[in-house]
């Protein structure tokens, strides 16, 4: 009985071998194998008596079968006889489902670039908004290839602008060489300038005005606008006016000291008249947030920007010759201290007991960023492999005056329900690192059963994002913070930071002015969730497990992989909500 078992093994083995089986007598079955077989195998290997008699029926059977083309049964055996790896990264991809919608078209980051990031009032100290918007643009044209004619809108994002290139969109992209008769407007909501400018580019291409967007943002901090009081405007508006010498010395006349006090820009909140890192010391000491903890945040920004800058990860960063000057070819800004460095520093806004200090906070900084954004049909009609699926945005938006920078906290269970997944679903987290109490304080948030039921209105917190996920390339502490620029730097780096890692989803969140934030399934807080697959090669073409393919890449090891990339933005708009008035400074 044992010969009989072992006679029917080596049987279907050679079915799909035609290799010899090392203590089998049996004769080889030949270059004809009959698919069809396939089941009697399935049933050989559940069978625990076989026959002689069975044995050869089944031998007799195949030496009869029509000849198949070898290659199909071989295909075939291998996507049902996968290796256990294939197997497991079949198992992992069926677990992640698809964030596509059906009717809608799929939206995709085709490639992003940006500037160094370098402190306000050094390198860059000499040039206008519009010459850093302008290299980057450019250098998106030179990574991409992309032909200056065929891109249909291009949209930027800007907070402090130059009063004489209001619009620096066209500006920009005059001096970067594209067509005069692409349409370019500039859009402005402080430090999420350009998700905004990202957002309208998606609204475009789904409605089905546009299929190849440019978007992007600039801040240039070295050169603000400063004005005159505005006493002194309304006299020299009125010297313009004037008709008579006499009216003129009259006016002249009028003018005292005081009116030549010059107007800074504001650097508080219009509603509260209250600094930004005044709310961020507040939102610490809310929460708990020690400057102990503060300051090892930053130092662990540091650290990570450090690292991945050396690593060369840090690939959307390009070269720009600055006129008159070096090349610049990388951040300025990252600057790896110690704890016992950073604890020398004083409090820079509540004095003497606030813990808010220039090392945990984001710096003054010069830069620029850009994306190309297209419909996936156009993209792929070009011969671009896009990086990710740009899928969903919501705005949220809360009280400026307590919870000004805890929009992350709002947002993020929102984008999540919206897409359908949860915390532990994501890959890749990128946060906007504003302030280091900041990040803590939404980070306890996240992670607070009470704050989710008297705030959120949820019955259970959503939960802390796992370190190990969390901006692991340093953020807006060590990179820089280009009010404008930054939203593109965090999509950019998270889809980055996909396909490095080999992860599906990646969420981006980003604080700003006015209590608002970004989610991409991601406002002033903004978050971001991109979505990459990678699956192995066992569907060849087609549809694979219920989702769309991309095409099959070469990859360098020689291995064929099927990639599906994603990204799913989500900003959520939404009202005043509570205050955190029980909890005092």
């Amino acid at each position: 009985m044992r010969q009989s078992l072992w006679r029917g093994y080596c049987v279907t083995f050679r079915l799909f071998s035609n290799h010899r089986v090392y203590g089998c007598s049996l004769q080889p079955v030949g270059q004809n194998y009959w698919i069809t077989a396939l089941p009697t195998l399935l049933i050989w290997t559940t069978l625990f008596v076989l026959t002689d008699k069975m044995a050869s029926m089944l031998m007799n059977s195949l030496r009869c079968c029509p000849p198949v083309n070898p290659a199909w049964a071989v295909q075939y055996a291998t996507r049902s006889l996968s290796t256990s790896v294939q197997l497991h990264a079949q198992v992992q991809t069926k677990s992640k489902k698809t964030l596509a919608k059906p009717g809608v078209k799929n939206i995709v980051l085709v490639e992003g670039v940006r500037t160094p990031f370098l402190l306000s009032g050094t390198t860059y100290a000499d040039l206008m908004p519009h010459d850093l918007a302008r290299a980057a643009l450019q250098g998106l044209l030179h990574k991409t290839s992309l032909p200056k004619d065929a891109v249909d809108y291009i949209i930027y994002g800007t907070v402090i602008q130059e009063v004489k290139t209001s619009n620096v969109a066209r500006e920009a992209s005059l001096g970067a060489g594209f067509s005069d008769k692409i349409p370019s407007h500039t859009v402005t909501m402080a430090c999420i300038s350009s998700n905004v400018a990202m957002t309208t580019g998606v609204g475009l291409i789904t409605a089905g005005q546009c299929d190849t967007i440019v978007a992007g943002g600039v801040e240039f901090m070295s050169d603000v606008p400063i004005r005159h009081s505005r006493k002194m405007r309304k006299t020299m508006l009125a010297l313009n006016r004037a008709k008579t010498l006499g009216q003129r010395l009259s006016l002249i006349g009028s003018i005292r000291m005081a009116h030549l006090t010059p107007e800074l820009p504001a650097v508080a909140e219009f509603s509260t008249a209250e600094t930004m890192g005044h709310s961020a010391d507040r939102l610490a000491a809310a929460f708990g947030v020690t400057r102990l903890e503060q300051d090892e945040f930053a130092l662990r920004s540091h650290t990570l920007a450090k690292q991945a800058q050396d690593a060369g990860l840090l690939s959307d960063v390009i070269s720009f010759k600055v006129p008159g000057r070096d090349t610049v070819a990388k951040d300025n800004g990252i600057r790896p201290s110690s704890m016992e460095q950073l604890a020398k520093l004083k409090p820079a806004f509540i004095k003497p007991h606030g813990t808010v200090t220039a090392a945990n906070s984001s710096f003054l900084t010069d830069g620029a960023s850009a994306v190309l954004i297209m419909s996936e049909e156009k993209a792929l009609a070009m011969g671009y492999k896009p990086k990710a699926y740009l899928r969903d945005f919501v705005f949220v938006s809360q009280d400026p005056k307590d919870q000004l920078l805890l929009g992350p906290a709002y947002g993020t269970p929102k984008v999540l329900a919206r897409a359908g997944l949860t915390m532990d679903d994501i890959d890749v987290f990128e946060f906007h690192e504003a302030f280091a109490g900041q990040i803590m304080a939404n980070l306890k948030a996240l992670d607070s059963d009470w704050f989710a039921q008297t705030y959120m209105g949820r019955k259970v917190k959503v939960g802390a994002p796992a370190m190990e996920k969390f901006n692991l390339w340093g953020g807006s502490l060590s990179l820089g913070h280009p009010f404008g620029a930054t939203g593109c730097r965090l999509v950019t780096t998270v889809a980055h930071r996909l396909l490095k890692e080999g992860g599906q989803y990646g969420l981006v969140a980003a604080c700003a002015a006015g209590g608002q934030v970004t989610h991409y399934t991601n406002t002033s807080s903004y978050f971001n969730v991109m979505d990459r697959k990678v699956i192995l090669p066992v569907c060849v073409s087609g549809p694979c497990d219920g989702d769309r393919s991309i095409p099959p890449v070469e990859q360098d090891s020689g291995r064929t992989e099927m990639m599906q990339e994603k990204t799913v933005y989500a900003y959520t708009q939404s009202g005043v909500t509570p205050t955190l008035s029980d909890c005092t400074y």
